[in-house]
Parts: structure tokens; sequence; C-alpha cells
């Protein structure tokens, strides 16, 4: 029995790449969050240990999350 391989059209392809494009964004997204709720949960010293100011903190912390 012969194997036949399904060809896709380019406009699947394209359509599975832009759903993979949305997920990636939707994921760094998901990571700015979190990362910036760990950076809220800081203390001076812990700051202090990373290298950043309460200042540098402050400034990540106001941006928006898709930036």
């Amino acid at each position: 029995m012969e194997r036949t391989r399904e060809h896709r059209s380019a406009t699947d392809i394209v359509s599975a790449l832009d759903w993979l494009n949305l997920y990636s964004l939707f994921k760094c997204w998901q990571r700015n969050l979190q990362t910036r709720r760990h950076l809220a949960r800081l203390d001076a010293q812990q700051l202090s240990d990373i290298g950043i100011s309460g200042s540098q903190r402050d400034a990540e912390l106001a941006k928006p999350f898709w930036r």
C-alpha cells in the first residue's frame, strides 16, 4: 500500500504561523506580568543584590504589560 502525504495549502501554513505568532505574543505578555509581579515584591536589600534601584523598579513597573 502506497502512502501519500497530504499537502497543505499556503493559506493553511500561513494560518498556522499566525496562531503560533499570536501564542508567542501572549506568552511574552504573560512573562512580563509575572516578572513584574516578582519585581514588585522585592525589598530594598534584594533590589540592591540584583543591582536595581528603587526608581528603576518603579519605572519598570509603570510599563504596560505589552512592553
